[in-house]
């Protein structure tokens, strides 16, 4: 069925008002249990041992001294597993590996034991030959002809290849007065949620339980059933509470292993990655290498955009594929551009692989956009916001990709409220920022950057997007209780919450006579994953849906009514291997951010007391959790823009804990967050309702870089901007 189910009612009583988190009293009071919380009677401990090295043959695994060790029970390898591979989109990576390790974090075996300590023992005493084999770190090397083969079954390192053209390109530059290029280089970040990878797997009559936390509890239930060779029914996955995902769950970690331990051992098995385990072992934000040449008339609209974007996909592909596209999207940002011409690359190398992180390809690209339209403006002699608004995407302007946007984005207003509400006014047909009154300091230096993006929301570029929800209505002549059984993960951003509200909305119930059942495979119905920010509008689809159809079923005397519902998205399409020419997205979460910084020229120290965000959200299902969700995502944002660094050596992690890759603390928070909220309704949003997890990040690094040149009068291309490479560059730029 297709859709958009809302409340006829007028006045919204549910809907639009900032509920308690559901889960926040069992959480404050450690009622929830997290996954490494989880025991069970006669429970063994398993430990990984990980290659540690990034390009290693396998020539001897010699386990016996292991299992003379005390407690260990077993210690298994590739040898028992049954379809040894595994992979969120292309199956690729061996469960164990038993000839090839293409990173320092491939699993080579596994060790189940009676307590921790036996089982870390026992890792430490398996015998493993290697033969050093060749590797590749810089996916630029990687993709040259000749360059050694990271997966010999492939004709090249280059996973895949996305050309965009719109015009032609030449005629663009040709139109041009003025052309910028640059080389922009954005970094790997690691997600640093809280939980680490843990879980707890057991039998069940003859099914396999996996107890963990993820982002599609029934794709994990797929993976798992394949790599052992067993029918999905006889595996059931449940999600405990997520501390933290930000896309890096979206992939398999302990799961296929955990499920391997339980059915050959028949007993309970428990992990919990160490921190260092952890920073090694899971995928990571995509290592980025993005040329670019724009050019613009003397008037300011831009005429043609050249881009090369190559991402590392490390070892093996995870999500490479989809996020990849993105970025390539996204690397001409929110402007209409007559001529385009894009070359994204996806690249095999011996790094840690990369996968989902929050703006899943959207940040780098709006990175190397908004640097480049910022320097066209100072080129030009002109404003940073005029010309974006000379060039904003409106109406049947069409992407890089041959189509325009989706019905519902306003992209004009979202700038002008950030401007204005960073201290932008407009004056004699331009604008001018009247915050711009420079700190007593010789050396202390203010400057002010605004920049704009916008994220998918949903699956894109053909992939189908649906998601189901079962309500179940008791009582007798009224309804005394509710069931709504929807798999969506719940990893922290309030999805229940939300999910909640528009359940109570659309049955006219009290939230406290519905019983949301959720994450469990066995117990709640394929809602797909929790990811490109869908949940809210493809879950309060589902679930407004299923409400309906419960209700229609209650009065027809049904009892208990019970009902379920599949909403299935408009369908985008992929993009044509020649052109690019796709419809990519059905819907986006478009964003606005400006920052005030100020940076100390002789010692390269950045503070940033003030952030503003816009964000149009379609409808505010709840205000106080999209505040939230915005302020972490700032956060996390400033920390990708300017200060963590994961340091790596020939294909080793130098900075494995959180006392090497730093993260911002309380501390590092801005001292004031502004968070701005617009409704322009989204056409097939419950409500009018859209995601926004994932958009707030995606503007805060560029508009820092440009608050930076606004306040140092220098360009810095690459990330992250720490006190030592702003001191350096500084230093360089006044010997000149």
């Amino acid at each position: 069925m297709v859709g958009v189910l809302t409340s006829s009612k007028s006045a919204l009583r549910h809907v639009g008002k900032s509920a308690p988190r559901v889960d926040a009293l069992s959480k404050v009071t450690g009622e929830e249990l997290y996954p490494g919380d989880l025991s069970r009677p006669g429970m063994l401990h398993l430990k990984i041992l990980f290659a540690g090295r990034p390009h290693v043959r396998i020539t001897r695994l010699d386990a016996s001294r292991a299992l003379r060790v005390a407690g260990v029970v077993a210690v298994l390898t590739a040898e028992d597993v049954a379809a040894n591979e595994y992979g969120y989109v292309t199956a690729d990576q061996p469960v164990l590996c038993g000839d090839v390790a293409r990173f320092e974090g491939d699993q080579i075996a596994v060790i189940v034991a009676e307590t921790e300590r036996a089982a870390a023992r026992g890792r430490d005493l398996i015998e493993v030959c290697y033969e050093d084999l060749p590797a590749l770190f810089d996916p630029r090397e990687a993709m040259k002809p000749g360059a050694v083969q990271i997966h010999p079954d492939r004709d090249s390192n280059i996973l895949e290849y996305m050309p965009i053209r719109k015009g032609d390109i030449e005629e663009g530059f040709a139109q041009a007065d003025v052309i910028v290029s640059a080389h922009y280089y954005l970094p790997v970040q690691e997600h640093a949620f809280l939980q680490p990878e843990a879980g707890l797997a057991y039998l069940d009559g003859d099914q396999v339980v996996v107890e963990t936390a993820g982002q599609w509890a029934h794709h994990d239930r797929r993976q798992i059933a394949h790599a052992l060779g067993l029918p999905e029914e006889r595996v059931r996955v449940i999600y405990r509470a997520i501390g933290g995902a930000f896309g890096g769950r979206e992939d398999i970690s302990v799961q296929i292993v955990l499920a391997l331990a339980a059915l050959k051992t028949g007993r309970p098995v428990k992990i919990v990655w160490s921190r260092e385990e952890s920073i090694r072992g899971h995928c990571k934000r995509h290592q980025m290498f993005i040329s670019s040449r724009w050019g613009a008339t003397r008037e300011g609209k831009l005429t043609a955009a050249e881009v090369e974007v190559v991402a590392d996909a490390g070892a093996y592909a995870y999500t490479s594929t989809l996020v990849y596209r993105q970025t390539a999207l996204t690397c001409t940002g929110v402007y209409d551009i007559p001529h385009v011409k894009v070359d994204a690359y996806a690249v095999y190398t011996n790094n840690i692989p990369a996968g989902a992180m929050r703006g899943f390809g959207s940040p780098q690209g709006i990175f190397a956009a908004e640097l480049q339209i910022g320097k066209l403006a100072e080129a030009l002699g002109m404003d940073p916001i005029t010309i974006r608004e000379r060039n904003l995407l409106r109406g049947e302007a069409s992407l890089s990709v041959g189509t325009p946007l989706p019905a519902g984005i306003h992209l004009d207003r979202l700038l002008t409220e950030c401007a204005e509400a960073a201290g932008w006014t407009r004056s004699g047909g331009a604008w001018q920022n009247q915050e711009r009154s420079q700190p007593g300091s010789r050396t202390q230096k203010k400057g002010f950057g605004l920049a704009i993006g916008f994220k998918n929301v949903g699956f894109s570029f053909g992939f189908a997007d649906e998601s189901t929800a079962t309500v179940e209505l008791h009582g007798k002549a009224n309804i005394e209780q509710a069931i709504v059984r929807y798999s969506g993960a719940e990893m922290g951003q309030g999805m229940l919450t939300v999910l909640l509200q528009m359940a109570s909305e659309a049955l006219e119930l009290p939230a406290e006579k519905i019983r949301l059942i959720n994450a469990d495979t066995d117990l709640s119905p394929e809602a797909s994953s929790a990811s490109a920010s869908r949940l809210t509008l493809m879950g309060g689809n589902a679930v407004c849906g299923a409400c309906q159809a419960a209700l229609e079923a209650w009065r027809r005397d049904d009892r208990p009514a019970i009902a379920s519902f599949t909403y299935r998205a408009p369908a985008t399409t992929a993009f044509d291997p020649q052109t690019g020419h796709c419809f990519p997205n059905y819907s986006y979460s478009p964003i606005a951010q400006a920052v005030e910084l100020q940076v100390d020229t002789e010692t390269g120290e950045l503070s940033i007391p003030k952030v503003i965000t816009v964000v149009d959200v379609g409808k505010a299902i709840n205000p106080r959790l999209i505040r939230g969700q915005v302020e972490g995502a700032v956060v996390q944002g400033l920390g990708y823009a300017v200060m963590e660094d994961l340091i790596s050596e020939h294909g080793v992690t130098l900075t494995p804990n959180l006392s090497t890759y730093l993260i911002p603390t309380c501390m590092d928070v801005p001292r004031e967050s502004v968070t701005i909220i617009l409704e322009e309704p989204e056409p097939i949003g419950p409500w009018g309702a859209r995601g926004l997890g994932e958009a707030p990040l995606i503007a805060i690094a560029p508009a820092i870089a440009a608050a930076l040149r606004d306040a140092s009068g220098v360009w810095f291309d690459s990330l992250p901007l720490t006190p030592a490479v702003i001191f350096e560059r500084l230093g360089r730029e006044r010997t000149k």
